[in-house]
């Protein structure tokens, strides 16, 4: 920790990837495992263009599901610590591959969506029509769009490539870093997890917040095995401190 209050009082760009887990303590149910079963089916076989295709409806109830689910949770101290960690340094980079918008709930400002967001919808026809809208679409399901159209989740299933936006600023993200900060992600899902193999390479101080272990923790300069929403506040007080004590 003495190295990191080090880097975090120098650090001109600190750049954040967060994950599943960093959620997960708001109460928001994981993508995979028990979790992701929706009436005996798997999430993973909902949340693709195919099962779009063939049945758009049920697929519309699962996402009216789990929007429903959403709209129940708050953000947590890590969600709150990063927005404030914002306004701490010159610049920072927030990158997340969640759907929820608590980040932005937070306050954080500066946010890649890898994955989209499960809150805005996209004409599937492609007439550039995006809302961001909240309440359930009244029936029938699916909705659709004014040109006629279906309206979809505007989120990347999977199959779909991911934004090429989103790609390029997670890049500039980590190639500009000097410190990259891993949270509450399993590294396992490319090409997110492969941005902070990126961030080393071009000399971030690259530090991991996870319980677990994952393929990132033998890379990282500095391992913290706490939850998140425990871990960021400890980080940013640590940025306040080291800062003040370097002035």
């Amino acid at each position: 920790m003495r190295e990191l209050a080090k880097r975090l009082a120098k650090a001109e760009v600190i750049s954040v990837l967060t994950g599943a887990g960093v959620s997960a303590e708001s109460g928001v149910p994981t993508f995979r495992g028990e979790d992701g079963f929706w009436k005996g089916r798997r999430a993973e076989d909902l949340a693709t263009p195919q099962a779009f295709a063939s049945n758009p409806e049920t697929v519309w109830t699962f996402y009216d599901w789990r929007r429903s689910l959403l709209a129940k949770c708050r953000p947590n101290t890590g969600h709150s610590a990063l927005a404030e960690l914002e306004g701490l340094v010159p610049r920072m980079h927030l990158i997340t591959q969640n759907v929820d918008g608590l980040h932005q709930a937070a306050g954080s400002r500066c946010v890649t969506e890898m994955h989209g967001s499960i809150w805005r919808v996209r004409c599937q026809s492609g007439c550039g029509e995006h809302e961001d809208r909240r309440t359930p679409f009244p029936p029938p399901l699916p909705p659709r769009c004014a040109c006629g159209a279906l309206l979809r989740p505007a989120v990347v299933w999977f199959g779909e490539r991911l934004p090429l936006e989103a790609l390029e600023a997670a890049d500039e993200a980590a190639r500009s870093a000097d410190v990259f900060i891993v949270a509450g992600t399993s590294a396992v899902v490319e090409p997110a997890a492969s941005f902070a193999r990126l961030a080393r390479s071009t000399g971030a101080y690259l530090v991991e917040i996870n319980p677990e272990a994952t393929p990132l923790s033998s890379l990282a300069d500095d391992v913290i095995r706490e939850p998140s929403a425990r871990a960021i506040p400890q980080i940013v007080d640590l940025r306040k401190q080291s800062w003040a004590d370097s002035q």
